[in-house]
């Protein structure tokens, strides 16, 4: 047995996909319109490293927001990161949500920060 992806869901598609391919490396490999159930996915993966993230858009949904933190079933998503500076600051200057600013989590452990992507996925950002 392998694990083969994670899905989330996006109320804007085309948005979802181009900030993944953007800050994280990823390409759109398949796109498809899902009949049964009126929706829309996309699959991307990493350049670097085969991770493969499904973006779904159910057509039907008529609300959609994210819990607050402290409601939330699921947590984030993480993606290593060679320079925290720089991707933190091309985010700013693109209006990226950071939720937490880089920090270590022990003195000798890894830099990270949180942000959101633009339906207000958790992401974790981790500087080894």
């Amino acid at each position: 047995m392998r694990f083969v992806h994670v899905s989330i869901r996006t109320n804007d598609i085309d948005k979802s996909i181009e900030f993944y391919q953007k800050y994280f490396n990823m390409v759109l490999v398949n796109r498809k319109e899902i009949k049964a159930n009126n929706a829309e996915i996309a699959f991307l993966k990493n350049k670097d490293d085969g991770f493969r993230l499904e973006i779904t858009h159910y057509k039907n949904q008529k609300e959609f927001k994210q819990a607050e933190y402290e409601d939330r079933v699921w947590d984030h998503l993480a993606f290593n990161v060679d320079n925290m500076d720089h991707i933190i600051s091309r985010l700013k200057k693109d209006g990226v949500t950071i939720t937490d600013e880089p920090f270590n989590l022990s003195p000798s452990g890894p830099l990270i920060a949180f942000i959101e992507d633009p339906v207000g996925v958790l992401i974790e950002l981790i500087e080894s």
